[in-house]
């Protein structure tokens, strides 16, 4: 195997918890825990579905559109104020703990973020989390139109890189997004923090491990 390269990571749920929303949730439900898994699975089936229909909307609209859906799923009432709080909320995600010390660790190789985030969301949530230094770039799936796993996402990293794809770790903790990563020809890391089984995709990864400290280099 050629020598790792370069670092290419997922942003939601990898570098940023996308459940620190609950505390905003609170203010409109006892139970901000299925706010937030609702919300989260039908953001990701809104991405998916709007890929397959063609019909491409950004990660900041579709991810209002899945708000609505769940809050009305759960029979909860929230005011458009309130559903503007839990929106600003994924403009500063907390990134989870161990992240800022793993980025330092891979320094000295490109690090890139590769995410369905809008432009907009990504700059709000590294600049909030205080990881702006550590990225060489930072690619969303709007400069193509579409959204994971679609192999023209992932052909972003390569590209702006400018190193092959077998030369690059691609880290995610989405088990769908490892599964199309590996298909398109990364090496690729799991980030399995909660001791999920693999998709049945026909695809592993390379390495899984439960923390970003513990990626190889």
């Amino acid at each position: 195997m050629p020598a790792l390269r370069g670092y290419i990571f997922d942003a939601y749920g990898t570098l940023f918890d996308v459940h620190s929303v609950m505390e905003a949730g609170r203010a409109i439900t006892d139970d901000p825990a299925a706010l937030s898994m609702t919300w989260r699975q039908k953001q990701l089936e809104y991405t998916w579905l709007r890929s397959l229909m063609g019909r491409y909307e950004d990660f900041w609209s579709v991810t209002e559109s899945a708000l609505r859906h769940a809050v009305r799923r759960l029979g909860l009432e929230a005011t458009e104020a309130q559903l503007a709080r839990l929106m600003d909320a994924y403009l500063t995600l907390a990134a989870f703990p161990e992240v800022a010390g793993a980025l330092e660790r891979l320094a000295g190789r490109p690090l890139a973020i590769l995410s369905n985030g809008s432009p907009r969301m990504l700059e709000a949530a590294v600049r909030a989390s205080g990881l702006g230094g550590a990225f060489q770039h930072v690619l969303s799936v709007d400069a193509v139109r579409t959204y994971k796993p679609s192999p023209q996402v992932y052909a972003l990293g390569p590209k702006a890189l400018g190193i092959p794809a077998d030369e690059l770790l691609f880290v995610s903790s989405n088990a769908w997004d490892v599964a199309g990563a590996k298909a398109f020809g990364y090496r690729v890391a799991w980030c399995n923090r909660a001791g999920a089984p693999p998709e049945e995709l026909g695809f592993a990864p390379d390495h899984v491990v439960r923390r970003l400290d513990e990626l190889p280099l």
